[in-house]
């Protein structure tokens, strides 16, 4: 995902850059892709949102809450949405919340219609719906793909706005590596399959483990290509050569949105913008044996995050500042905010019903630690907050526990990531009054970062760590108690 505000920079009176990014885990809210959007396009939480599916829209459901789109359109800014910025669908009101976030109707790429269709040739010339999908472009509908499309229309709208006075909000929301893993077939030889054998020795589920985390990967399983495989479910493991091709296939996704990101910021006059480069969840590539999303491990929950700004200078060089800060992605919406002078976003109140506050954050402004005043901020103890729901304590294939709907959620799973912690506590839910049951418990993870960066040893029954697990459950439910 792909932030672009011009600003007034000029007025400053700068010409270097600076360049952020956290050297501490940014962290979505939940790894699942229409309630992370929702979430960050709006500073809000899942459970603000009542969003942990793709079935409601927050404004008819919920609140006619502002959007970080619609609060720079409110100040003065042209405002437009390229390629999947929200979520399509009944979570964004079939309209990609336009008009309301938008100024004009955002740009939906033509060939995005075939991301799910049978376009993917088989050894026999067969199209199928594959996993693994490296392709000719010629090939293809339209000859072209979606990402393609994308960047040449933001390139078409930064030409053409940059002969404009009136500043714009651009955004640009990239498809891959998001699957299938389609893209020209170029990219496969930037990567050799022989390099992604020994990409991880995790091929059981951890022992220790609880069963309501695993994430049986039902979609991957679909495929065409995979389903002759009779991967066993739950719990697989998907053969070491198919893992290793999955790994190549998605950092070969990944080269081709770089080359594409760097089309785009060719064009950019970086005298006069601000850009900010994310994402709006991680993905396993098998830590735990694990695949895809749907999880509240590191690897799912962690994404990128760059800022670049032209306000900041030092002697005419352009800096780099890495922010030892825990960070959210509801924490996006005031940073851009404050990085274009705009009036501060005031934080949400405990003691406020949401529904009447339409415009506030759950996040935090990383403004000041940009600006290396962070003593001047931090009045508490910061956490990065997730959560993921299931339909019950295992992994099923009805209901889908990756993708459960709101009605068949029973489980959330809660989790705070400290600097040095990863605590999960998955409780009882009601889907009806979106009540918690602390007291009903289904599982629990506790993690030492300092140890053990891929959290493959749960400690929560470990006696030398009680008092941290009691100290982090506690903060937990603090943090998720309103």
């Amino acid at each position: 995902m792909y932030f672009r505000l011009e600003t007034t920079a000029k007025k400053w009176n700068v010409s270097p850059h600076l360049v952020a990014g956290s050297t501490k885990p940014q962290s979505t809210t939940q790894a699942l892709c229409a309630p992370s959007r929702n979430s960050f396009l709006t500073s809000r939480r899942p459970d603000s949102l009542h969003l942990y599916d793709f079935y409601s829209y927050w404004r008819t459901s919920r609140g006619n809450f502002t959007t970080l789109p619609q609060y720079f359109k409110q100040n003065g800014y042209y405002t437009y949405g390229v390629g999947k910025v929200f979520h399509p669908g009944i979570s964004s009101n079939n309209t990609d919340d336009y008009p309301l976030s938008w100024t004009a109707r955002p740009f939906r790429p033509k060939s995005e219609r075939f991301m799910n269709s049978p376009v993917c040739p088989d050894k026999m010339g067969v199209l199928r719906r594959k996993l693994i999908c490296p392709v000719d472009l010629k090939t293809q509908p339209y000859k072209t793909l979606p990402d393609i499309e994308s960047v040449a229309e933001a390139i078409r709208v930064i030409r053409s706005r940059g002969k404009a006075r009136r500043p714009y909000f651009l955004a640009l929301g990239f498809h891959k590596p998001h699957i299938n893993f389609r893209f020209p077939s170029e990219y496969m030889q930037h990567f050799r399959v022989e390099n992604f054998y020994n990409y991880t020795k995790d091929n059981y589920k951890p022992h220790d483990m609880p069963k309501v985390a695993w994430n049986p990967y039902t979609d991957i399983r679909s495929r065409h290509d995979m389903k002759h495989l009779n991967i066993p479910f739950p719990y697989g493991p998907i053969p070491k050569r198919q893992s290793a091709k999955l790994r190549q296939a998605y950092y070969a996704a990944v080269s081709y949105v770089d080359d594409l990101f760097g089309r785009l910021m060719q064009n950019i006059d970086l005298e006069n913008t601000v850009v900010l480069v994310t994402s709006d969840h991680g993905w396993s590539l098998g830590e735990h044996a694990e695949w895809a999303k749907y999880s509240n491990f590191e690897v799912a929950l962690r994404v990128p995050l760059i800022i670049r700004s032209p306000e900041f200078s030092s002697d005419g060089r352009e800096l780099t500042r890495n922010l030892s800060v825990l960070t959210e992605l509801v924490d996006i919406f005031p940073t851009l905010v404050d990085l274009a002078h705009l009036p501060s976003i005031p934080r949400c109140l405990n003691n406020t019903p949401m529904e009447e506050q339409l415009t506030c954050t759950e996040g935090k402004s990383l403004y000041p630690f940009i600006r290396q005043q962070s003593t001047r901020i931090v009045e508490r103890e910061l956490f990065a907050l997730s959560q993921y729901p299931r339909p019950g304590r295992l992994p099923t294939k009805h209901p889908n526990s990756d993708k459960p709907k709101l009605k068949q959620i029973k489980i959330m799973g809660y989790s705070l990531r400290s600097d040095t912690f990863r605590y999960t506590l998955w409780i009882e839910f009601n889907p009806l009054d979106f009540t918690k049951d602390w007291s009903t418990t289904y599982g629990e993870e506790l993690y030492d970062h300092r140890l053990d960066a891929m959290e493959e040893i749960n400690l929560v029954d470990w006696p030398q760590f009680n008092n941290v697990r009691l100290d982090l459950k506690n903060k937990l439910i603090k943090a998720f108690t309103k």
